[in-house]
Parts: C-alpha cells; structure tokens; sequence
C-alpha cells in the first residue's frame, strides 16, 4: 500500500499546509470521487465525460484474459516488431513502458512512431521486417493527420511486401464510433480495442491505450494494474489531503506555483528517465491555460544549487537499487542550498502503475487548487488548424508563409536577451533523434542553466504540440521558444496526398511559430541545416565563457652540471 511520501516535512511548510488545510474545507477529495464538475467549473462541458480515469481500472480488470490471449497470438504469429502509430496520450504513456522495461524474452520489440520527421520514419522504417511487423494505430479522436499519414505510408509498406498478411498486420485503439474504427473494419484489421469515450489522451495510459502496448511487450500487465488499484484506494484517503497521496502531491504542486515556484524539475533514477515524458504532457496540457499553469521540466542535465533560480520545485522519484549515486548526490546538496525537495521512492518498476495513478489524481487536485479546468486543451486544437491553414497555403501558392531569417548566432542572442528570472527557455527541435543529438540538446540546456539560470525544457516536434504545446500558448507567459528545424532532407511522400512528411512537418513548425507569436511568446527558429549536431554545438559555443588560454609548457630544466670536487 503507498505510504505518505518521504519528504513528509515539505508538506508542513506553511505555504503548502495551507493549501491543504483549504482542499480539506473544500472536500476535494470527496468532490473528486462523487464527479462533482463544480469543483472545477461551473458547467459539466469536457469535465463530466472524462472523468473515466477514476474506474477505467475495474474494466482493465475484467479484460486481463483478453490482454493476455492477445499477447499470445501475437507470439504465435512470431511478430518481431510492434509500431505504434499515435500521438500525445496515445503514444507517451506507451514509450514510458517501452523505455523502462524493454522486451521480455520471446516478445516484439515495440517502436513508438509519434512524429512526421522524414527521418524519423525512414528510421523505424528502415529497422522492421514489414512482413513480421504489427502496426498499432493509437487515436481517440480516430482521425489524428500524423497518425492517418503514417498508417497511409506503412499501408502502402506492407502491400508491397512479400508475404504480407494485409489488414491482419493491423491493429486500432479508439473510441467508439471514430473514423478509424470505421477504416478497421472496411480495411480487415485484425482487432480493434474500443475504449471508454470518458477518459481524456493524457489519463488514459491504465486504458487499452497504454495496457495493449503493455501487453505486447510481455510486461505483467496484472501485476502493473494492482499497483495502480493500491495507488487508487489510497488516493481515496479523506482524513486530511496530506495523508492522501495525490491529495499532498497536487495540493503542494499547486501551492508553490501559486507561491512563485512553478517550475516543478523531475529528478529520476536512470531506469526512470522517460517518466518525464508523460508527466509533461499531463502537466502541462491540464494546468497550461487561462494565463497561468505548471511547468513540468523533465530531463534537464544535473547542475550545481547555483544553476536554479527561485522558482523551482524538486520532486524525485528514487528507484531502489539502481544507479542512485548521482541522483542522491543531488537530493542533498539541493537540500542542503535550501530548495524544496519532495520525494517518491518506488520499490521496483511495476510501482509505475502506482504513480500513473498517483500524478493523475494529483493533477485533478491541483486543477482545483489553481482555479483552472483541468480536462480541456483548447489550445491544442489551435495547432492542429495552424498545421491545416499552412499546408493549405503551400497547395494554392506553392511555398511556405515567409519567415525572418536569422543567423543561428543572431536567433539565439536576440532571444536570450530576454532570458530574466523565472522565464524558462523551450527547446523545439524538427528532427531525428539520435544519441549525438540529444547530447548535444542536453549540453545546450546545461549552458544556458549555467549562463542564465533560468529552467529549460526540450521536446521534438511534432509531438511536443500533443503535450507541452498547450502550456506554451495558454500558460504563464514566461518562456521563451527555441525552434530547431532540419532540412526534411531526404524526403518522403505520403501515400494519396500532395504533400510529403517533410512537408507536413514543416507546416507543423511553421504554424506553431506563428500561433506562438500571435500570443506574444518570444519565439525564434533556427535552421539546422545539413549538420545539426554541428549547428547546435556552435549555440553551446557561444553560451560558453571562452577558456583561459593554455599555458606554454614549462621549459624542460637543465641538469645542473656535476660539481667537481677538489682533492
């Protein structure tokens, strides 16, 4: 059963004591469970249909022996590769359990596909047996443009593979009645699982969406859901918020964004690193609008006290008996320079399912404590006819919308010269991720923390529009929006459409750029160009204080000639 946290003393802070004495006079906790949308707003609209999350769990239950017969033919169809085709909450929660527990013996290996980078296709493309590969189609809205290109492209990939076994290399996950439940069924798939329509993209990783990528990667699917139902039950706690799990957890998250520290920084054992990925979308897409919002930051390099501003919440997740040295180095001399630490300790990897829960009610409660409705992205949306608008102007004209040109040097000066305390800079990079490149994002970050002292946050593009994209518009406005934009090159067309995913993706970045200057972000794009490692190593560069220059060698000393001596 999950205890109250280890950092128990950061709950009595009175900042935080307060917040939770005030969820305990407001009966959130109870409000929560009865499904009371007044808690949050005062109309039921997108709140009374996506509480779903709160049960969704007794109907995962039930459907454990589907899962596993699933799984099963699965192995004896021999798939070797799984490729989920999804976006934001169809894909996150997945890639969390993909990185975290890898293939169990005998089971396919799992490709998250969330982004329409030419490369980044031809990538997994390039990596599976098409003939032996099973395509998961993740979509509630069953109508995602990146999603219908993608399954256009390896449609078009297995009908011309030899050996293919048609539709029956396909799978869907949606809600009822949605145009890719329609498409399943003309196109033969071999399952569709249906969801509950009430469960909203960024709650619904303990639902089909996050529990049949699950199951196909030979996880224990009943043993993940247990830890989920434990983490519920206590999260039903109503003696006082601080003894609830994700009452104390919400309540304090709330409480230090309302208290200037809004930037709650993820500090993870390294089996955990991916964690981050989910929590940001969560986070952000539900705390992210109406001027105000949490602002998740999730693999940041580690830095000294000094590299943090005032306006950071630490919260760390403590994996027993992995490699702790450096994370635990950290909790204490964090602790020790007096920035607020809180702490999660999680007994093996299955407790995943636990903190699944855990951060979910978590957000509802800070939802409430913020003042804000936590179930709607009305700025997500805003992307997505950006993206449409865009696209639509290089069909009619033929080119893109023109854009400023700057020098990679020139972008980032003009940028950072806004880079006060409390803003946080937002790295958006349109390209294929490899070990290099992230590296050298992460080595971007850490020089900006250490010049400027403000948070930074990295995501790829265009799955960063599925997640934090509704914070950066509809949040605070305190972040400043890097863009990294390579060249598409080689492209790749997309099967029955005028455009390519070059083409696509670079609607994407321009749309977003444009909707983030429309509200006033401070926002520039850089162009990567043929050598993006090479490009974001000369931003490091001019981040970097020159080094003093190397001292010459000291001469080599002579031997001092030998003394005579005199008889």
């Amino acid at each position: 059963m999950p205890t109250r946290p280890t950092a128990s003393l950061l709950l009595d802070n009175p900042t935080i004591s307060k917040t939770l004495d005030d969820l305990a006079s407001s009966h959130t906790i109870e409000r929560i469970w009865t499904r009371d949308h007044t808690l949050w707003k005062p109309s039921p609209t997108e709140i009374d249909n996506r509480l779903g999350w709160l049960t969704v769990l007794d109907h995962m239950q039930d459907g454990l022996a589907e899962l596993r017969s699933f799984e099963q033919a699965a192995r004896e169809a021999r798939i070797t590769d799984v490729v989920l085709l999804g976006m934001g909450g169809s894909s996150l929660g997945p890639e969390v359990l993909r990185c975290t527990f890898g293939s169990a013996k005998g089971s396919p290996k799992l490709w998250v596909l969330d982004s329409t980078v030419p490369g980044w296709v031809r990538q997994v493309t390039k990596a599976i047996q098409p003939a032996r590969t099973l395509f998961l189609l993740a979509s509630k809205s069953g109508g995602t443009i990146e999603v219908m290109s993608l399954f256009a492209h390896f449609w078009e990939l297995v009908r011309r593979t030899k050996g293919n076994r048609g539709g029956a290399q396909f799978v869907a996950i949606t809600d009822p009645g949605t145009g890719l439940e329609e498409l399943a069924r003309e196109r033969g798939f071999w399952r569709t699982f249906t969801n509950q329509p009430d469960i909203g993209g960024r709650y619904s990783v303990l639902s089909y969406f996050g529990l049949v990528p699950a199951a196909l990667l030979g996880l224990d699917v009943s043993k993940l859901l247990s830890r989920a139902l434990a983490m519920r039950e206590a999260c039903r706690h109503t003696t006082h918020p601080k003894d609830n799990p994700g009452a104390a957890l919400g309540g304090m998250m709330a409480a230090m964004a309302m208290a200037g520290r809004d930037k709650v920084t993820l500090l993870t054992s390294p089996a955990l690193n991916s964690f981050g990925l989910w929590v940001e979308q969560l986070l952000a897409e539900s705390t992210g609008k109406e001027g105000t919002g949490i602002v998740p930051v999730a693999g940041e390099p580690l830095a000294s006290p000094t590299a943090y501003g005032a306006d950071r919440l630490f919260v760390t997740l403590r994996l027993k008996g992995d490699r702790n040295a450096a994370l635990d180095r950290s909790i204490i001399t964090l602790q020790r320079a007096g920035h607020p630490v809180f702490r999660l300790n999680l007994a093996d990897r299955y407790d995943l399912g636990g903190e699944f829960f855990r951060w979910e009610f978590a957000t509802a409660v800070a939802g409430h404590a913020l003042g804000i409705h936590p179930f709607d992205q009305p700025n997500v949306q805003e992307s997505k006819d950006n993206t449409g608008r865009v696209l639509k102007e290089v069909e009619t004209q033929g080119r893109f919308p023109s854009l400023p040109m700057l020098t990679p040097k020139q972008a980032l000066t003009q940028l950072l010269e806004q880079a006060t305390p409390n803003r946080y800079l937002a790295i958006l990079a349109y390209t294929t991720p490899s070990p290099q490149l992230d590296a050298s994002i992460r080595a971007l970050r850490k020089a900006v923390m250490l010049r400027h002292h403000i948070a930074t946050t990295a995501g790829y593009g265009p799955r960063y529009l599925h997640s934090t994209g509704q914070l950066h518009k509809g949040g605070p406005n305190s972040g400043l929006f890097l863009e990294l934009v390579d060249s598409m090159k080689p492209d790749l067309p997309v099967p029955g459409k005028f455009y390519s995913f070059g083409t696509l993706a670079q609607a994407q970045a321009v749309g977003d750029l444009q909707s983030l200057q429309t509200h006033q972000r401070p926002a520039v794009r850089i162009a990567l160009g043929p050598n993006p490692v090479r490009t974001i190593r000369s931003l490091i560069a001019m981040l970097t204080p020159a080094r003093a220059g190397r001292r010459k060698p000291a001469a080599k000393k002579r031997p001092l000639p030998k003394r005579r001596t005199h008889r």
